[in-house]
């Protein structure tokens, strides 16, 4: 009955205590408010326009999706990942390009010590001398056909008044002009076939249009295509890598948030047990030792307080990093006051179809596959034939078109250049069998990530089912344990139960507080996995 009385007296203190401290703090309020009419309206707007943006920097308030998109935004393996696409692009542009003409132009200028000659140094030497060489031979012949003569010719030459001596002085004559004629005429031939090609120009404009060549081209389009799509699915995989991770940091702070106002909940109890063992000591219905108790389980509520506090920073320093904001940003998430962090129960089917339709590992992985099979194309080509149609245009300086000029003169050209491949030595089959073996390690790979694919997609299903009968334990476990904490205070007030009885039931109601985050946090959790599983997180 004392112990009952007591309590009573303590609970009526109390609150006399809390209805006092409350009144004070309206009074206050009053006296603000009274001071604050008082001020003149221009000073209270200054005071206004200057508070507001030191309370607007002070906590930056976040949700997930806005968690999400600065993540993406400014993640560094995004960007690399987005210039990769953009690189496979341009590389699949380039591709396109080798089923079109390409047209390219040549110049070049060469000096030569010595010049082509198309006669040699005899035949320079002696060209210009031929009228000399044949005047000498027809006028040593010219004395021995005079006296070979006929008489009767002989007779005639004397009748005209024509010696011997004026004959050979006429022939001479004659002879002397066709030698310089033909001296003349074999100088001329000399210096026309005088190449001088000490200072050659040249130019030319080619076209080349590729007609067949092997399957080559087609082969290297489409590993372009294949490249742009791996670029793009690898895109894809590191944002939902980069989503997973922001996902997991979000509610990893909501919980230890959730889970720091338990703890100042829980040491609120244990507090008030505390000061109610020490009035119960004073009067001494109580030995020091259940004080002492008391005491260390405040210790122990302290402490476990400054944890959770310890690891809400460090996680708000995680969140903030692949947030892309300084580490030591004041932030407030928009879930951390949600009483219950999952609304309803969410069922999850293992969906295997969806899973390969939607996982970028796999696209990779198939992308792998294809890959190899063209590089085997690409490879075979190297024993088939290969047609180019070629044609252009070109100058040089000196030309050879209208014998030997000293000015640009052209030429247009077309004709077809094939290659045909006899024997390399087996290279090309090597490369082939090389590039097949290849594929087939790619495609077990690919089967192998499907099975894993399968049993991660099972397994995450299962967590899902898991998280969400530990939720709905935890709820019914909550209304026990309050009614539990409940009747422990009321007993404790009535002097029924022990303080020890007070003590088991809030441990009780702690735990039973902390089970439900974590199975609230849980299911989220378990759902993001699902959906990273299955391909869907979005």
């Amino acid at each position: 009955m004392k112990n009952y009385q007591f309590s009573i007296l303590n609970f009526w203190s109390s609150e006399r205590q809390h209805a006092c401290m409350i009144g004070r703090v309206v009074t206050k309020i009053n006296e603000v408010n009274s001071q604050m009419s008082r001020m003149p309206w221009v000073l209270a707007l200054g005071l206004l326009l200057v508070l507001l943006p030191i309370s607007g920097e002070a906590q930056r308030l976040l949700t997930l999706d806005s968690c999400r998109a600065m993540a993406l935004r400014n993640n560094k393996q995004m960007s690399v990942a987005i210039t990769q696409q953009e690189v496979a692009a341009n590389k699949r542009k380039s591709a396109r390009t080798q089923y079109l003409p390409h047209v390219s132009a040549l110049g070049t200028y060469q000096y030569t010590s010595k010049p082509i000659s198309l006669l040699s140094d005899e035949q320079k030497a002696s060209l210009p001398q031929t009228g000399t060489a044949l005047g000498s031979s027809l006028q040593q012949n010219l004395a021995g056909t005079l006296s070979q003569l006929p008489p009767q010719t002989k007779g005639l030459f004397q009748q005209m008044g024509l010696s011997n001596e004026a004959i050979s002085q006429l022939a001479a004559q004659g002879i002397n002009g066709l030698a310089a004629a033909l001296n003349g005429v074999g100088q001329g031939l000399v210096d026309a076939l005088d190449t001088d090609t000490r200072n050659l120009f040249a130019g030319a404009i080619i076209v080349n249009q590729p007609l067949y060549m092997g399957g080559a081209i087609k082969a290297a389009n489409k590993i372009a295509d294949i490249s742009e799509e791996m670029a793009a699915n690898s895109l894809e995989s590191k944002r939902q890598s980069i989503l997973y991770n922001v996902d997991k940091a979000y509610w990893q702070v909501v919980s230890l948030n959730h889970k720091q106002k338990l703890a100042e909940s829980f040491l609120e109890l244990v507090k008030k047990l505390n000061g109610d063992m020490q009035k119960m000591i004073s009067q001494g219905v109580a030995t020091k030792g259940d004080g002492l108790s008391v005491a260390v389980r405040v210790n122990e509520a302290e402490m476990a307080l400054t944890q959770v506090k310890d690891g809400l920073v460090l996680s708000k320093m995680l969140l903030c990093q692949l947030c892309g904001l300084p580490i030591d940003e004041q932030v407030t998430l928009a879930d951390e006051e949600t009483e219950n962090v999952v609304a309803a129960e969410v069922s999850a089917q293992p969906d295997m179809a969806l899973a390969a339709q939607n996982r970028p590992e796999l696209k990779l992985l198939q992308n792998t596959v294809d890959l190899s099979k063209q590089t085997t194309n690409l490879l075979k080509a190297g024993n088939l034939p290969q047609v180019l149609l070629s044609g252009g245009y070109a100058v040089m300086n000196p030309n050879t078109f209208n014998g030997f000029e000293r000015k640009f003169s052209g030429v247009w050209n077309v004709g077809v250049v094939m290659r045909i491949p006899i024997w390399n030595w087996g290279d090309v089959k090597y490369k082939v069998r090389a590039s097949k073996g290849a594929t087939t390690i790619a495609n077990m790979e690919l089967a192998d990530a499907r099975e894993m694919i399968e049993l991660q997609v099972n397994q995450s299903s299962f967590r899902v089912t898991e998280a969400n009968k530990k939720l709905a334990m935890a709820n019914a476990n909550i209304a026990n344990a309050n009614e539990n904490l409940r009747m422990a205070n009321l007993g404790f007030k009535e002097g029924t139960v022990s303080y020890t009885t007070v003590m088991e039931a809030q441990t009780a109601w702690q735990q039973a507080q902390s089970q439900k985050i974590d199975a609230e946090i849980g299911v989220r959790l378990s759902q993001i996995e699902l959906q990273k599983a299955l391909g869907t997180l979005r």
